[in-house]
C-alpha cells in the first residue's frame, strides 16, 4: 500500500492507493497553521488513521508547499512559513518509524496528472499550483525534475513580467522581494488585489468574487479579467523558455472555468511564436490530484 499525503496551507489531505493504484482511502483535516508540532501530529495521527482502517502498512510519500534544501536537510522555500528551517523529513521518520520521501507539492502534483492523467502521453509538461501560493513543477520525457538547487519550476518567485505601471513595484512577498508572481496569482494575492481595487475594508473570498464575476457584477468581472490577463503574461514567460506541450493547473484557483478559455487567447501577445501549441487544461484528477503524485514517491 502506498500512502500520500499532501501538505498544504488550509489543509492536509491523505490517501492510501493499493499497488493497481486504486484509492483504498481518503480524508482531510485543517492545516494547523503556525504550529510546527501540531503540524507533525497531525500527519502522524493521520497516517495512523489510514493505517488502522485499511489494515496495511504503505510506504510514505509527502508533498509540501516549499522543498527540502540538499545542503541542511530542512525545509527552505515554503509559503507555510512556519515549515522553514525544520527538520520536517528527518522528525517525520523518528515518528512514524520508516524511511520516507519529500518533495515539492507541484512536483507531485505535475506527476500524477503527466502519468495517468490530463497530461498523459505528453512529453513536456509544467504544472502549476495556484492555491494558498503559487509553485510550478516539470515533467519531462517521463521524469520529474528536481534541479541542482531543489527548485526547478518555481516560477511564483519570479517577478510578474511585463508588468504595467499600477503593477510596480508590486506588494511585498514572504520570500522578501516585491512583485513576485506568487502576490499575484496566489488566492490570497486574487483577493487582496480585489480589495484594494476597491477599497473594501475587507476580503471576500477568490470564490465569492467568481461567483459575483458570473453575475455580472462589473468590479468582480474587472478582477477576474486583471487575473486572466496576469495568468497569462506569467505563462507566456514559462512558454519562452520551456515550451511545453501542456500546462495543467492546479490548486483552488484552477477551478475557475474562463481560465482555461480566455489566458491561451492572450498569451500569443506575449509568446516570443507565431503560432502557440501549447494546451492549457484542468487536472484529471482534480485538487486532490498531489496527494496521488505523493503516494507514488
Amino acid at each position: 500500500m502506498r500512502i500520500g499525503i499532501d501538505l498544504g496551507g488550509t489543509k492536509i489531505e491523505g490517501i492510501a492507493l493499493d499497488d493497481n493504484g486504486d484509492e483504498c482511502f481518503r480524508k482531510r483535516i485543517p492545516s494547523p497553521q503556525g504550529n510546527y508540532q501540531s503540524t507533525l501530529n497531525a500527519i502522524v495521527d493521520l497516517v495512523s488513521e489510514i493505517e488502522s482502517i485499511t489494515q496495511a502498512t504503505g510506504s510514505v510519500g509527502i508533498g509540501i508547499p516549499g522543498t527540502i534544501s540538499p545542503q541542511t536537510g530542512l525545509v527552505k522555500n515554503a509559503n507555510s512559513t512556519w515549515l522553514i528551517g525544520q527538520p520536517l523529513q528527518t522528525d517525520l521518520e523518528k515518528l512514524l518509524q520508516r524511511k520516507i520521501r519529500i518533495e515539492n507539492d507541484a512536483n507531485c502534483f505535475v506527476v500524477s496528472e503527466a502519468t495517468d492523467g490530463a497530461a498523459k502521453n505528453s512529453e513536456i509538461v509544467f504544472g502549476v499550483i495556484i492555491g494558498t501560493g503559487t509553485g510550478g513543477g516539470i515533467y519531462i520525457r517521463g521524469q520529474s525534475i528536481i534541479g541542482a538547487n531543489a527548485i526547478a519550476g518555481e516560477w511564483g518567485h519570479n517577478s510578474l513580467p511585463w508588468p504595467t505601471k499600477d503593477e510596480l513595484p508590486g506588494r511585498e512577498c514572504y520570500c522578501g522581494h516585491f512583485g513576485c508572481i506568487e502576490t499575484w496569482l496566489s488566492g490570497p494575492g486574487f483577493e487582496k488585489d480585489h480589495q484594494l481595487h476597491n477599497n473594501l475594508k475587507k476580503n471576500i473570498s477568490a470564490k465569492e468574487i467568481t461567483q459575483l464575476a458570473l453575475q455580472n457584477d462589473a468590479a468582480s468581472k474587472a478582477s477576474l479579467q486583471r487575473y486572466e490577463h496576469r495568468l497569462a503574461k506569467s505563462l507566456a514567460s514559462i512558454i519562452n523558455v520551456l515550451d511545453p506541450d501542456v500546462i495543467v493547473l492546479g490548486g483552488g484557483m484552477s477551478n475557475i472555468q474562463s481560465l482555461y478559455k480566455n489566458v491561451p487567447k492572450l498569451w500569443g501577445e506575449y509568446v516570443f511564436s507565431g503560432e502557440v501549441k501549447t494546451k492549457l487544461v484542468p487536472p484529471k484528477h482534480g485538487d486532490s490530484s498531489g496527494v496521488r503524485g505523493a503516494a507514488w514517491l
